[in-house]
């Protein structure tokens, strides 16, 4: 038995130092097989670096070859590098390949800034001589210069417009007797881990054909619904804040929120806008206030909505759809509460009118009261799937699937049988009706008794 392990072993070994000592060939036919002819890379702003791409390079032939050289025809001043096995390098000599071995080329880009406003092509290729036999991989890129935004406060009152996107690093704070208004259609970009703190004021004036987009600064596809890359927007206790018209995606918490507000204000009015791809929630408030309307949120960690310690929220004609594509979720969508502790509690006022909570889980609506006394519920008109059936009253409809038209492609319109349709109650004498409830989500008009969500047809 051992005489049979030593002579295995003196075969690998044996194995191993033929491999070291394999056959170049010269032959001009034994060629490289590359697995892409073209390595293209989605928009990167300048000066920031892209994600980093494998090229594959194999050699399927039974000797080795000899890859006498591989540069990027750029040279230095290229805007992209290469790494070949560890070795961050523009130019690479005789480089061995073992037969049916391979080798990994990793790729980067960076673009340096620029004065072009519209997003621009940057291109260079890297070049592969072996045997005579040259092949190319072209490499492209498109970039777009930006406003940069670096750790840094907003002193005064501040407007932000499409003409530019703004990349965040770290954390910018809108100063308490400050504003940033945002105007239609302009993109805010945030790198990792970078917030946006508002103790002053915020005026999102997004419209339905032009939102404003707040999400990473990593525009690669890889990256297009990876949640958790940027921490979200924080209303702090001196700030308030109207969003109108936009999306809010791949953050921690998409907003969150710390107090009731100080003055005769809101502290937030959200109207007509998409929050997803949250690792944690859509939105977080601790004894604060929240005034939605027409709003799509789906796709997020544990919560849609988290509310503790009491608080006043108005939730009119949205549609929660707890459907997780990245998560296993085991919390209700919806989650409110009087209490922030066992001895900390205060007054709940809660307005659910003509929503959709919907999702994954036989319950999507959780309320939990400390006390009965401090909790303040309207319930009127609402499409709940719930295990809650003292919520059977008001018109609302439990249980009954709503019927959207594809959620699994993210389409969360319901569909022409749905039993949420024209369902809703009137609201035409809401004191936001006029400014918010008239509309859906897409800009179509609200036609009484309403379709269910946040979607009219």
């Amino acid at each position: 038995m051992r005489s049979n392990i030593a002579l295995v072993l003196l075969m690998i070994l044996l194995a191993s130092a033929c491999r070291k000592g394999e056959r170049i060939t010269t032959d001009p036919n034994a060629k490289l097989t590359i697995a892409n002819e073209s390595v293209l890379f989605d928009v990167i702003f300048t000066s920031l670096g892209s994600t980093t791409k494998r090229l594959k390079i194999e050699n399927r032939n039974n000797s080795a070859i000899k890859v006498s050289e591989i540069r990027l025809a750029g040279g230095s001043a290229s805007a992209f590098s290469i790494n070949i096995n560890g070795e961050n390098t523009f130019n690479k000599n005789d480089l061995v390949i073992n037969g049916q071995d391979s080798v990994n080329l990793f790729i980067k880009v960076t673009i340096n800034p620029t004065a072009e406003n519209l997003p621009f092509l940057v291109q260079d290729s890297i070049i592969l001589n072996t045997n005579g036999n040259r092949q190319v991989v072209q490499l492209t890129a498109y970039g777009q210069n930006a406003v940069f935004v670096n750790a840094s406060t907003i002193n005064s009152n501040t407007v932000w417009t499409k003409s530019l996107p703004y990349v965040i690093s770290g954390s910018l704070t809108v100063t308490n007797g400050s504003s940033l208004t945002i105007q239609p259609g302009t993109k805010v970009f945030f790198h990792k881990d970078a917030n946006l703190n508002i103790e002053g004021s915020l005026l999102v004036n997004g419209t339905v054909a032009e939102p404003v987009l707040f999400c990473s600064d990593r525009l690669e596809k890889l990256y297009n619904d990876e949640p958790g890359q940027w921490k979200g927007i924080f209303l702090k206790r001196t700030g308030n804040g109207v969003i109108k018209n936009a999306v809010i995606k791949n953050a921690s918490v998409g907003i969150t929120s710390d107090s009731l507000s100080l003055n005769a204000n809101p502290k937030l009015i959200l109207n007509g806008s998409i929050i997803k791809n949250m690792q944690v929630a859509a939105y977080i408030g601790y004894h604060s206030e929240l005034l939605a309307f027409n709003n799509l949120m789906y796709n997020c960690g544990n919560y849609l909505i988290y509310a503790v310690g009491g608080g006043n929220y108005n939730l009119k004609q949205n549609t929660f759809a707890g459907y997780n594509l990245n998560f296993p979720r085991k919390t209700a969508s919806l989650s409110f509460s009087d209490y922030l502790s066992a001895n900390a509690y205060n007054k709940l006022q809660i307005d659910l009118t003509n929503n959709i909570i919907w999702g994954s889980l036989t319950n999507e609506l959780d309320i939990q009261k400390k006390t009965s006394a401090m909790v303040q519920l309207n319930l009127w008109s609402n499409l709940i799937r719930t295990t809650n059936n003292t919520y059977n009253t008001n018109s609302n409809i439990l249980n009954i699937d709503p019927y959207f038209i594809n959620q699994d492609m993210e389409n969360f319109e319901v569909s022409a049988g749905s039993p949420a349709r024209k369902k809703g109650a009137d609201l035409i004498n809401d004191p936001y009706f006029t400014d918010y409830l008239n509309k859906d989500i897409k800009g179509n008009a609200r036609i009484s008794p309403s379709t269910l969500g946040s979607y009219e047809k």
